[in-house]
């Protein structure tokens, strides 16, 4: 039992940090622990760590506090019975199919808040069109989209669209574009997430208008079509770097949180690293899509099968992102 909350604190803190210091240096070396001594402090480590945490279960003290603990005590079970050889440590696929999935769940309210103000946005951005059709000049930047969509869509469709040949360079363009784009939206997190919201509000008001345009227009099928394929991967990849500037907004901040500024960013660096890198395979897929299928029309590709292909994307993205990883999760919540 703990009686002064306090004292046990700061007398525990520096062994779970010595813990996540250790479990840091395994992560980086290909080797493991150097040598017997190195095992046996970890297992130490460990077994104390988790007798903090059983102590701590029964008094009332911070979520944040016992959050970080329970990760430590799990990263460090998985590790002491992991049964994958160093050298093979790199695994995409597991990563892609379990960690990114876990960590996504692990920070869900930041992707809440993400896609709340992306979608404020939105709502903004039809509202604006819907009482001042002029003020599409203003909301939208791309030039191809100040037109009429009427107009636009029967250009498109006597032409079938496309991007004249240069699928690869114009797919090469839009990955890198939107890459840097994500980036951006994770580095404003270092403005305590005000530039992140405003960058997320920015987007929505632009989505927003487009939709509502082209809606207003009578060219809803054309709309979904075009923005599908590509979208269902670029706009929530978009919400998900929103989610990672969020949570490194949410280390700088430090709410109730009794770890320094330097453990705090140290414990989210690898979800931040997990979340961009997630986001980037999605935009590569994305440009990919809109390059080889997005930007073609009627008669070349039919609407339907494009927005088939759309939903069936948002689908298993949204199954991989709610399910992924739970038996990794069970694992790791039954071993300690």
């Amino acid at each position: 039992m703990i009686i002064d909350l306090k004292r046990f604190l700061e007398e525990e803190q520096p062994f779970w940090s010595e813990l996540d210091e250790m479990l840091g240096r395994i992560a980086m070396s290909k080797a493991g622990l150097a040598d017997l001594d190195a095992v046996k402090r970890f297992h130490y480590l460990y077994e104390r760590a988790t007798a903090d945490l059983a102590r701590l279960t029964t008094f009332s003290s911070d979520r944040q506090t016992r959050l970080h603990l329970e990760t430590l005590v799990a990263r460090a079970y998985a590790e002491i019975h992991s049964t994958h050889d160093r050298p093979g440590r790199l695994r995409p696929l597991h990563w892609l199919i379990s960690d990114l999935p876990r960590t996504f769940r692990r920070h869900w309210a930041a992707f809440a808040l993400s896609l709340a103000a992306t979608l404020a946005g939105v709502i903004f951005g039809s509202f604006a069109l819907a009482i001042d059709p002029d003020a599409k000049d203003v909301v939208l930047p791309f030039g191809h989209l100040l037109g009429d969509p009427a107009e636009r869509v029967k250009k498109e469709e006597q032409t079938g669209g496309g991007v004249g040949n240069q699928e690869v360079s114009f797919s090469a363009f839009l990955m890198t574009n939107n890459i840097k784009v994500s980036i951006i939206v994770l580095a404003m997190g270092l403005t305590f997430g005000i530039g992140t919201i405003v960058m997320l509000f920015y987007n929505g008001v632009i989505l927003g208008a487009v939709v509502f345009d082209y809606i207003r227009a009578g060219q809803g099928k054309f709309l979904a079509g075009w923005l599908l394929p590509h979208g269902s991967f670029e706009i929530p990849a978009i919400l998900i770097a929103g989610q990672a500037g969020l949570v490194l907004a949410r280390a700088l901040i430090g709410w109730s949180d009794r770890n320094t500024l330097k453990q705090r960013l140290r414990l989210i660096m690898p979800d931040l690293i997990t979340l961009i890198g997630g986001v980037a395979v999605l935009l590569v897929w994305a440009g990919i899509v809109e390059s080889f299928l997005s930007q073609y029309h009627e008669p070349k590709v039919e609407y339907w099968q494009k927005i088939s292909l759309g939903i069936v994307q948002l689908s298993l993205l949204a199954v991989l992102l709610g399910l992924g990883g739970r038996r990794a999760e069970k694992i790791e919540r039954a071993g300690p």
